[in-house]
């Protein structure tokens, strides 16, 4: 979809609280929360070690917490909590004691969908701003209007929600409006899925989702398969959603924080979406009669997307061709080879953290956050202690190279694959 397939007007919501839209990064670890900052985050969000939706990430302890809180301060950011689960009986236990620990670890919100726990967070936690979660799939303005009655200054709509029903949200309730923004779809409504729990016995409600909808499936009758071992299987996955291209819309509808899916991504997908997402919204706000998409922006969310993308439900209700039913097509033909760690500007050599294995004659690209970009091949390589090298093929092994341009600690290296 293309803007102006898409777009045949301007949208003009009403923008209640926030002067320019919040960019909000996933982060599985905080590795991944420090390059989001560092690539532009105004705001992260992550997953404590109970009460969220994503048990199979690097879940934070609250020493990390505590540690990425203080990091993201230098960069005037924040950190969010992902606290969205379902409640049982049994998980109550204990809950007091936690959002206590978040409070305390300088948490700015908490994004939950289980009344019981905005409650309790209200109560004990006074100092955290509770954030109604997607998962509590809300798509009007009546139900917006309720959560802010019970003392909520934020709200995660559904990802079904259109530009138009945000539109009328932002003119009646004076509340800031979340919203994703790209990255990967879910095949239910809001996230609610049980497929998983049918499946495996793994709650998706309760952070134990399989990804059953990624799975490949076939269609029987009489207990023959349709489509057979030869053919493509059916699967139910969507494509994932990107907005890249209609930045204006967002803004002119009024929301409040643009939210990107991932804590399970890569940290070159972090880092990549954030760095292309940040340089649009900064160059729209500058400048909004004269704002044009580059380009550029739009090569570097492709080197690092996982499938091909569309704009989800927010100027219509997706069709077949928003859905993927053969094998997916790797968008991404990129591999993140390396993070450079320091640099030498008198001799021009940088010494790199080897992510991916990479070689010299190889051509490789060097990004940044704010635009920084240069393609170059691969001279000579040796380890710190000087000894020449064929190929940086250890992980994590620190490499000493020379650049084409000057780097900074926290660029990124990365490769074609052939």
């Amino acid at each position: 979809m293309t803007t102006t397939e898409t777009a045949p007007r301007r949208y003009r919501g009403k923008r209640n609280r926030l002067e320019k839209p919040e960019l909000l990064a996933p982060a599985g670890n905080l590795e991944k929360l420090k390059f989001a900052v560092h690539y532009g985050a105004d705001a992260v969000y992550i997953g404590g070690q109970k009460y969220g939706l994503r048990s199979n990430a690097d879940n934070f302890s609250f020493e990390e917490m505590k540690e990425g809180v203080e990091f993201a301060k230098r960069y005037g950011a924040k950190v969010f909590v992902a606290t969205n689960i379902y409640a049982h009986n049994e998980d109550i236990a204990g809950l007091e004691d936690y959002l206590r620990e978040l409070e305390q670890a300088g948490i700015a919100a908490i994004i939950v969908a289980d009344p019981v726990i905005v409650e309790t967070a209200q109560r004990v936690a006074p100092k955290l701003e509770v954030h109604l979660s997607t998962q509590q799939s809300t798509m009007n303005w009546q139900a917006v209007q309720f959560w802010k009655e019970e003392g909520l200054p934020r709200v995660v709509l559904a990802r079904e929600a259109s530009l138009e029903e945000i539109e009328q949200i932002k003119a009646n309730v004076d509340i800031e409006i979340e919203a994703f923004i790209h990255g990967a779809m879910c095949s239910s409504y809001s996230g609610r899925c049980v497929l998983s729990n049918h499946f495996t016995d793994r709650d998706s409600n309760r952070g134990g989702c399989c990804q059953s909808c990624r799975w490949k499936y076939d269609i029987y009758e009489d207990d023959l398969p349709m489509v057979g071992m030869d053919a493509d299987k059916f699967t139910m996955g969507s494509k994932d959603l990107g907005m890249l291209e209609h930045i204006p819309d967002l803004i002119d509808v009024g929301v409040d924080s643009f939210k990107i899916e991932g804590r399970m991504k890569s940290l070159h997908y972090v880092a990549t979406v954030v760095n292309a997402y940040r340089q649009a919204i900064d160059s729209y706000m500058a400048d909004p009669e004269g704002y044009e998409l580059k380009q550029e922006w739009l090569d570097d969310i492709r080197k690092a997307a996982n499938r091909p993308l569309n704009t989800g439900f927010f100027y219509d209700t997706p069709g077949a061709e928003d859905h993927i039913y053969e094998p997916e097509e790797k968008a991404a033909p990129y591999d993140f080879a390396g993070v450079v760690v320091s640099y030498d500007d008198a001799t021009g050599t940088a010494v790199v953290q080897q992510r991916n294995h990479f070689k010299p004659g190889q051509e490789v690209e060097f990004f940044g956050p704010n635009g920084t970009f240069f393609k170059q091949t691969v001279g000579e390589i040796a380890d710190t202690e000087g000894h020449p090298l064929d190929a940086a093929r250890h992980p994590l092994q620190h490499i000493v190279m020379r650049t084409d341009s000057p780097v900074k600690p926290m660029d990124m290296m990365r490769k074609r694959i052939r």
